[in-house]
């Protein structure tokens, strides 16, 4: 695929509502459009999925390395890919766009907002293409979307500003109703709340297509798209049957990991806050997500009930983040309400008003757990608004290299074969693939 990196010159920018305008612009071009989000989030990517009918692939050189990266991008399937970047274009230690751009060697869309520039508008965006070459940097910051900014002598004050070298890509208007509400850990869902069609449509208007499209390339060198590690696939009647948690409070799974479940097992969706049981497995995948806004369901839940007693029975169950949380003692919400959880894990869990730890995080493993063995290392990236009071007693599967983890030196509490941890893996880190192998 063709591809274009929307990268801002800061968070906050409005690179979400340009992405989401962009990937409307080319479809309504008559272009089949993959969605892409540099970081690991999973917000974003929400809304990426409404609007192109497609999930959103995940390029982060901290949880995927670049040979894992390439083949992410690979995977997806259209004609053009356009990725929205995270925070600014040069920001972030462990992956930063400017890195995901240089590792695919795709074109840079500077996003900038210009509700109140026009010829600052073009010194902003010379000054990140300059730094680039200042830097050593392998970023061709190709062309600008103005965000905010007015039509008429507003537009053509920054198209006219702009040097030969940048295309000048549209903008995008003022307009309340192109901004997410936004909650803990950041917006909310793309199908919670959705950009009004009227709105958005409006948006891709002002958007220039054809330049879009020119200043989008293929990226460098082969990309192939094989799986995470190589591993020889089951046939149907040895594939281990994975229970996977997904609803409202448990939304926060890649699609690559999804996609790297169903290449080795068969897959059970089940939903721990509506369904009265756990479906029969050989193991269960809880992934994070707002466990916090229905703890009175989940504690109310015959599904987790038998998640409980699948785990004290010794069937690997794998929490992360929101799953850790379900399959604690105990949940209290920010309001103070306490509610009992699984109970698998020695842990009580609190919600704060504040996040407790959020970056890209490496764990090394000091015993067999079923992600990792003795002495491996993990990498991922962890965003939680809780803390867990451990038991004096508990046992844990990881050191905290980087990162916070569950009490700042160390990270999931096992218990039986089950693992709870705050850090969330890509499938590209094997860790999926060692889950599988345990089944």
């Amino acid at each position: 695929m063709k591809g274009v990196v929307l990268g801002g010159v800061s968070s906050g920018v409005g690179k979400t509502v340009a992405t989401l305008a962009a990937i409307r612009a080319l479809e309504s071009a008559g272009k089949t459009v993959q969605p892409a989000k540099a970081g690991p989030d999973f917000i974003d990517p929400s809304h990426h999925e409404r609007v192109a009918g497609r999930p959103s692939r995940t390029l982060d050189l901290w949880l995927q390395g670049e040979g894992g990266l390439r083949r992410n991008y690979a995977r997806g399937e259209g004609d053009v890919c356009v990725v929205e970047g995270v925070m600014g274009l040069y920001d972030g230690d462990g992956s930063s766009t400017a890195a995901v751009a240089e590792a695919l060697d795709l074109p840079v869309a500077l996003v900038v907002d210009a509700s109140a520039g026009m010829e600052s508008v073009a010194a902003t965006a010379l000054g990140f293409r300059a730094y680039a070459e200042r830097a050593g940097r392998d970023i061709d910051v190709a062309g600008v979307i103005a965000q905010r900014a007015h039509g008429g002598r507003h537009e053509d004050g920054i198209r006219e500003a702009l040097p030969e070298e940048l295309t000048y890509l549209g903008r995008i208007p003022p307009n309340d109703d192109l901004e997410v509400p936004e909650r803990h850990l950041g917006l909310h869902m793309g199908d919670e709340s959705p950009i009004p069609e009227e709105a958005l449509a409006a948006a891709a208007e002002g958007l220039r297509t054809e330049r879009l499209l020119d200043v989008a390339r293929e990226p460098a060198g082969a990309a192939r798209a094989a799986d995470a590690t190589g591993a020889p696939d089951p046939t149907d009647g040895d594939r281990p049957r994975v229970a996977v948690a997904r609803d409202d409070a448990f939304r926060f799974a890649y699609p690559a990991t999804v996609e790297r479940l169903r290449e080795r097992a068969t897959v059970e969706p089940f939903s721990p806050i509506a369904d009265d049981s756990l479906p029969p497995c050989d193991g269960v995948y809880l992934p994070g997500g707002y466990p916090e806004l229905h703890a009175e369901p989940l504690a109310e839940s015959p599904a987790l009930d038998d998640v409980a007693d699948a785990a004290a029975e010794g069937t690997p169950v794998l929490g992360e983040c929101g799953g850790l949380m379900a399959l604690a003692e105990s949940l209290t919400t920010v309001d103070g309400e306490a509610h009992a959880m699984a109970g698998v894990l020695p842990a009580d869990v609190t919600m704060r008003d504040r996040y407790q730890a959020l970056d890209h995080v490496e764990l090394r493993a000091t015993r067999d757990a079923p992600t990792a063995s003795t002495g491996e290392t993990l990498r991922g990236h962890e965003f939680h608004y809780s803390d867990a009071d451990v038991a004096s007693d508990a046992r844990f599967a990881f050191d905290v290299e980087r990162g916070t983890g569950i009490d700042g030196e160390r990270d999931g509490l096992i218990e039986h074969r089950t693992l709870g941890t705050y850090c969330h893996v890509h499938a590209a880190s094997g860790a999926f693939d060692a889950f599988l192998d345990g089944l």
